[in-house]
């Protein structure tokens, strides 16, 4: 063997003494000033043969050639040592003397530019990923390659397939064009442009892409997408849709492995249960595994009804399962017992600042807790609750809410109700220690106090005409409401009181002990608590 090699190199060393141009590629080649002649190493046999001015050595069985570091494989080669290329069938594999490795059943050679095109079967791997395709062409001395006619990456148990690709082996990068799908157990990638890395995994995305796990579907036009870390970036509006809820933001991170999720930038969450609930912040953090929401930066939580829909703003929101709270939940109507609907194992917790609205109804207080087992949202520290011309006050108001609208208040503590005859300078008041108050579709029908209640009633005649103020007290007092006006009052046990006539009460006898008409601070609309500066 090495007997055939040194006689060779005697054929190729004659050659080139005997035209030097012409074996370097010829007088009309472009020659890279980099590049070395194509050298013969082994091979079981060989022949020379010289046709057209061609000088060319067939090699035969297990050939081994060399351009610099670059080695060259196969079954049989014909090397045009005129033109310093060569044609290989059978076996073909390249190395340049690093971890890239191609294969193919078939190569042409351009030893000048050091180009290489790879026919049928062809197999690129770099240690960590396995290109395969039937057609590719790759320049060994920049390690860049390309597919056009469809092509396969496989990457442990990731696979991408296109319809072009192109592998930059200095960076291990693989730009994926026309038809790319990525798949793996996790999820299946769909875009026209992908690029991915075959060392870290990292799929970056530059045009609208689709990415499906399971139940969610996730839509991007810009990110990136680790299948080995399953961490993610997404910009520019992306979304992510899944059974149950629906996520938009500016910017996104997910981690995957963990469940966990940050959303940036006029987030949005819409709930797709029957609990139809969206909430809407700057700044949302999620835990898939633990159904947890953590919203900061102005949170806000809408609870949609039929006609109207409660709107909850405060400086931070959360939600979790009722199961997993770590402290006991104050009974309020129900017990929370055992929850046999998942949807329900829910709660909302808002904190400082909070402010409520609804076409009907309005509240403020500094911090929330809205349990859905037992559909009750409970406002504490300095609550206040409006409903038309109503406002009531405690150290502590449980809210009822029946079809997601308020049915029933229990305000526990210095309870105080006002109501506003329209727009004079008189109100109707109610305050005990402990105090309900009833609505129908949203408006206040009833309410009932006990306990040292006391009541400040103005009397109107026929003709809407000012009688005289009623201060009463009582264990028990009932007041009706009848289109926001109080239509009756029902003293039980214990009554004092005295009528007044108007023009002979004192204007310090017109409130109660602790009136305060906190209307400046009332919630006047929607876009009101939804604006920052509030």
């Amino acid at each position: 063997m090495k007997k055939i090699g040194y006689i060779l190199l005697l054929l190729i060393c004659s050659l080139q003494k005997t035209n030097a141009q012409e074996v370097l590629g010829g007088s009309n080649a472009p020659i890279d000033s980099s590049s070395k002649l194509i050298e013969f190493l082994s091979a079981e046999t060989y022949n020379v043969k010289k046709k057209d001015s061609m000088d060319f050595l067939i090699l035969v069985g297990h050939v081994k050639i060399r351009q610099g570091k670059t080695l060259l494989f196969g079954d049989s080669l014909i090397l045009n040592s005129t033109l310093n290329t060569l044609e290989g069938f059978g076996h073909i594999h390249i190395n340049d003397a690093d971890s890239i490795h191609t294969y193919a059943d078939y190569l042409k050679y351009i030893g000048n530019t050091k180009k290489a095109f790879l026919r049928k079967k062809v197999k690129l791997t770099d240690g960590k990923g396995v290109i395969t395709t039937d057609s590719l062409d790759y320049d060994v001395s920049v390690k860049i390659g390309n597919f056009k006619k469809g092509g396969k990456l496989v990457r442990n148990k990731t696979t991408l397939t296109s319809t072009e690709g192109y592998y930059y082996g200095v960076t291990r990068d693989v730009i994926f064009r026309k038809n790319v799908v990525l798949k793996d157990p996790e999820s299946n990638i769909t875009t026209d442009t992908l690029e991915y890395n075959t060392y870290s995994q990292l799929s970056n995305f530059i045009s609208p892409t689709k990415i499906i796990s399971g139940s969610r579907i996730i839509r991007t036009k810009n990110g990136n997408y680790n299948t080995g870390t399953r961490k993610g970036y997404l910009y520019e509006r992306s979304s992510i849709d899944d059974s149950t809820y629906t996520f938009i933001a500016d910017e996104m991170a997910i981690d995957d492995s963990l469940g966990l999720g940050e959303f940036r930038g006029n987030a949005y969450f819409k709930s797709k249960d029957s609990l139809s609930f969206d909430l809407m912040a700057n700044n949302i953090k999620t835990n898939r595994y633990k159904n947890i929401l953590l919203a900061t930066e102005l949170p806000t939580l809408l609870i949609k009804q039929q006609k109207d829909t409660l709107y909850i703003t405060a400086d931070t929101l959360y939600s979790a399962k009722v199961s997993d709270l770590n402290r006991p939940l104050t009974r309020a109507r129900d017990s929370v017992g055992k929850i046999t609907d998942t949807t329900l194992n829910k709660y909302f917790e808002a904190f400082h600042h909070v402010k409520i609205y609804s076409d009907s109804l309005q509240a403020k207080c500094d911090s929330l807790f809205y349990s859905l087992s037992d559909s009750t949202i409970r406002l504490l520290n300095k609550p206040i609750i409006w409903s038309n011309n109503n406002q009531i006050t405690g150290d502590t108001i449980f809210m009822f809410i029946n079809n997601k609208k308020p049915e029933q208040l229990l305000v526990f503590d210095n309870a105080f109700a006002i109501n506003r005859i329209d727009t004079t300078q008189y109100y109707n008041q109610l305050k005990g220690i402990k105090l309900n108050a009833w609505f129908t579709d949203g408006s206040l029908t009833k309410m009932r106090t006990k306990g040292s209640a006391e009541n400040i009633y103005f009397a109107l005649d026929d003709k809407k005409d000012f009688i005289g103020m009623n201060h009463s007290s009582a264990q028990v007092i009932e007041i009706s409401f009848e289109n926001s006006e109080v239509s009756r009052v029902v003293f039980r046990n214990q009554l004092t009181g005295k009528m007044t006539p108007i023009g002979q009460t004192a204007k310090e006898e017109l409130n109660i002990r602790g009136f305060k008409w906190l209307e400046d601070q009332r919630p006047k609309s929607k876009f009101e608590i939804l604006s920052p500066q509030h």
